[in-house]
């Protein structure tokens, strides 16, 4: 969780890219804790992620709200995207033990998720709607380009 926040707040905050793309790659921490997390450690997990994004950021309570929504959605997501013969036991939520399509999915859905409550609770209103989806979109698809990334840099298989 260090090493995320330390890499979002100190180089992927000072990445804006036309003020369309913002990536926020801090979201991996929430993605990759294990299955059987309960889910009031996500809950408190995607609080304290949060809300130090949101120390260094200046963004009281964005973050931090962001991220447990998404920390309360995973289970649901994870129940709707479970593989043929179910998660395995000791494995996590990795690229590398459900392949790169289940990881792409799960990791765009809540990403996604992530994003359109993060950037709506920005703006707060609805006149920039489309502006704000097309902000979402190209942010969440550069967010989850560098998550996968990360995937086949720092993490392997187990074996």
């Amino acid at each position: 969780m260090f090493v995320l926040v330390l890499f979002q707040v100190l180089i992927l905050n000072n990445i804006q890219i036309s003020g369309y793309v913002n990536p926020y790659m801090y979201v991996l921490f929430i993605l990759l804790l294990p299955f059987e997390t309960p889910r009031w450690l996500l809950l408190i997990s995607g609080f304290a992620i949060g809300l130090s994004i949101d120390l260094f950021a200046n963004t009281p309570g964005m973050h931090t709200s962001a991220t447990v929504f998404m920390a309360f959605l995973r289970p649901y997501v994870l129940k709707l995207l479970v593989p043929h013969d179910d998660y395995e036991p000791g494995t996590y939520p990795r690229l590398f033990y459900y392949g790169f399509s289940w990881f792409l999915k799960y990791s765009l859905v809540l990403v996604f998720l992530h994003h359109i409550f993060l950037f709506y609770v920005e703006v707060f209103r609805t006149t920039y709607f489309f502006h704000t989806m097309l902000r979402i979109i190209l942010s969440a698809i550069f967010s989850v380009f560098l998550i996968i990334l990360s995937q086949y840099f720092v993490y392997r298989k187990q074996i």
